[in-house]
C-alpha cells in the first residue's frame, strides 16, 4: 500500500501527478491520499491519478485511519459522501461537442450536441429516436449533418473526437414536443 500526504495546496498538481506515474508503473498498489481537506477537484484528481481512497486527517482520528487502510488494502474504496458525490457529478457529465467556428459561434446545434452525447453514452439510433421523441430516420439524417461537419466517418470517429475535443457537462436537453408523424 501508499500512502501520500498533501501538505499544501502547492503541491496539490505535483502530487497529483507522481501518484499518476507511481500507479501507471505500480497499477496493483492501493493507493491513498491523506489531505487537510478536500475539494471537487482534488477528489476527482486524485481518483483518476488512481488512488483508491482519500483521507482528510482534519476530519478524523487515528482509529478511522486504521479503517481506510485496511478497508482500501481489502480492495475497497475510501470516499466520504461528499467525494463520492463529485465522483456521481462527473459519471453524469455526458462527453458533449461543442464546436466552435473562427468567429466563436457553434457549428452544431442544441439537438446535434444531444445527439452526440447520446452516441457517446452508446445508445443506437432506435434509443435515441425514443429518448428525443424522433423517428430513426431523423436521427440518421442528424448523423450525417454530424458526420459531415467534424469530417468523421463512423460512430467509432465521433465518440473519440467527442472523448478527445468535447466539454464534459450536462447534456442541455431541449424540450421535446410530440410528434404528429412518427416518421417524419
Amino acid at each position: 500500500m501508499a500512502v501520500l500526504s498533501l501538505s499544501t495546496p502547492a503541491d496539490v498538481s505535483e502530487t497529483l501527478l507522481a501518484l499518476r506515474r507511481f500507479h501507471l508503473e505500480h497499477p496493483e498498489i492501493p493507493k491513498i491520499v491523506l489531505v487537510d481537506a478536500c475539494d471537487r477537484d482534488l477528489a476527482i484528481g486524485a481518483f483518476r491519478s488512481g488512488a483508491r481512497g482519500i483521507f482528510a486527517i482534519n476530519e478524523a482520528n487515528l482509529r478511522l485511519l486504521c479503517r481506510c487502510l485496511l478497508r482500501v488494502a481489502a480492495g475497497q474504496i475510501w470516499a466520504n459522501t461528499e467525494q463520492l458525490n463529485y465522483l456521481m457529478d462527473v459519471i453524469s457529465e455526458v462527453p458533449s461537442v461543442r464546436v466552435l467556428n473562427s468567429r466563436g459561434n457553434s457549428i452544431l446545434t442544441p439537438r446535434e450536441e444531444q445527439v452526440v452525447a447520446l452516441v457517446a453514452e452508446g445508445l443506437g439510433n432506435r434509443q435515441i429516436a425514443r429518448d428525443l421523441n424522433l423517428s430513426e430516420h431523423t436521427i440518421k439524417k442528424y448523423l450525417f449533418r454530424i458526420f459531415e461537419k467534424l469530417g468523421v466517418s463512423s460512430r467509432v470517429e465521433l465518440v473519440l473526437y467527442a472523448v478527445n475535443n468535447g466539454d464534459p457537462r450536462p447534456v442541455e436537453w431541449q424540450a421535446l414536443t410530440p410528434r404528429t408523424n412518427p416518421d417524419a
